[in-house]
């Protein structure tokens, strides 16, 4: 009976300290107050702060609720609907996941996980609101759209890349990759959009040193252009691209007035393209401001806020205001400039005619647009001579 005694003695000597510090009292658990800012914020400053409405947010969450849910309600676990508000609070400021957290209500390690959470839930339903058209009333629908805007024909959408901006180097290994032309790491993302500023088709992989057009040679939708998935429809894009029978690209030199009509119209067409990164960075400053986030977690992010654009552009939202408590380092045509980088012009000199990636490009011009441009000469004459 007395080894036990024996042995306690030992582990109290063993253990004692000679310190008269007093033992370290660990730290309490302390869970913080979460702000119920859904049913605090009327519309217009929730608008502000999240950047959708409450009935879009509410569409939203009924789609990936099932993905936010936890088994159980142990640990004063986190409810859907305030991860999802925590992501988007992200989304809207492009701040630390710690400052994200805070608004919250989270723990840093928390918020970290909640916002690649919620990004991959949202991007995992990119098929519903981000598709290409596939049958022919959709395309037929889009080339009707796009022809109301200056009367270029067979247009299904308008190309074009952005650069998203990190806020460090995203890869220690291949860092220099993703330093572009203006010297700052970026991912340099392609993306095709329709007449109401809706994104049908994303890439969002490469470094920002990549060009455009490598790009577009690497994705599945150049591939299925060439296999005649989409019949006669076009794509129109900027010079950075090589021009081919389905990526129509404006005229190097114009000469004759058919010629100055197909690049107005071109230009105007394609209009749309950069008209939708304003908006998308707008509505999300993430995407302008940069992303202080591994590389990894960094495309469902850009991926999410992709989806919820065009949840807002199929809802009508306007673009929200600009939130006080986000400071902007510029103003916003300076930020969203930043990330137009226009790659280097090619086929530029190189011999066109006879061509084949050339000829719908010099049908269109020869006779579409050169009836056109008689058309407006005839009218022009017509008005002159009746004192109009």
């Amino acid at each position: 009976m007395e080894r036990p005694k024996a042995r306690r003695r030992c582990y109290e000597l063993a253990f004692e300290s000679d310190s008269d510090e007093e033992n370290v009292i660990r730290r309490p658990r302390w869970i913080k107050e979460r702000a119920n800012e859904f049913d605090d914020l009327d519309n217009i400053d929730f608008i502000t702060k999240y950047r959708l409405s409450k009935r879009t947010v509410l569409c939203v969450l009924e789609l990936i609720e099932h993905k936010l849910e936890f088994p159980s309600d142990k640990n004063d676990c986190v409810s859907p609907i305030n991860q999802l508000l925590c992501a988007l609070r992200f989304y809207a400021t492009g701040c630390y996941q710690s400052v994200s957290g805070d608004l919250s209500g989270f723990s840093t390690a928390t918020a970290h996980r909640i916002v690649h959470r919620v990004s991959c839930a949202i991007a995992s339903i990119r098929e519903h609101f981000l598709r290409f058209p596939e049958t022919p009333e959709e395309i037929k629908e889009n080339q009707l759209q796009f022809h109301k805007i200056a009367k270029f024909p067979r247009v299904v959408g308008a190309i074009d890349c952005t650069h998203i901006r990190f806020g460090k180097c995203p890869n220690a290994e291949d860092g220099e990759v993703f330093r572009n032309r203006k010297n700052f790491f970026s991912l340099n993302v392609q993306a095709i959009c329709n007449a109401n500023l809706e994104m049908l088709d994303i890439v969002a992989r490469w470094p920002g040193s990549t060009h455009d057009s490598f790009i577009f040679n690497n994705s599945l939708i150049k591939t299925n252009f060439e296999n005649g998935r989409y019949g006669d429809a076009l794509l129109v894009g900027d010079s950075g691209y090589g021009c081919k029978n389905y990526l129509i690209t404006p005229l190097e030199n114009c000469v004759t007035p058919a010629d100055h009509l197909f690049n107005e119209s071109q230009i105007r067409t394609r209009n749309p393209i950069e008209r939708m990164f304003g908006v998308w960075k707008r509505r999300f400053p993430a995407m302008a401001l940069g992303l202080r986030l591994n590389l990894e977690n960094s495309f469902p992010v850009i991926v999410a806020t992709a989806v919820l654009h065009n949840v807002a552009q199929q809802s009508r939202e306007v673009i929200p205001r600009d939130d006080e408590a986000v400071v902007l380092p510029a103003p916003w045509d300076v930020l969203i400039a930043e990330g137009d980088i226009r790659a280097p012009l090619i086929n530029v000199g190189g011999p066109q005619r006879g061509n084949v990636n050339f000829r719908v490009r010099h049908s269109l011009v020869t006779n579409y647009f050169h009836r056109l441009a008689q058309r407006e000469v005839e009218n022009a004459v017509g008005a002159f001579e009746n004192g109009e």
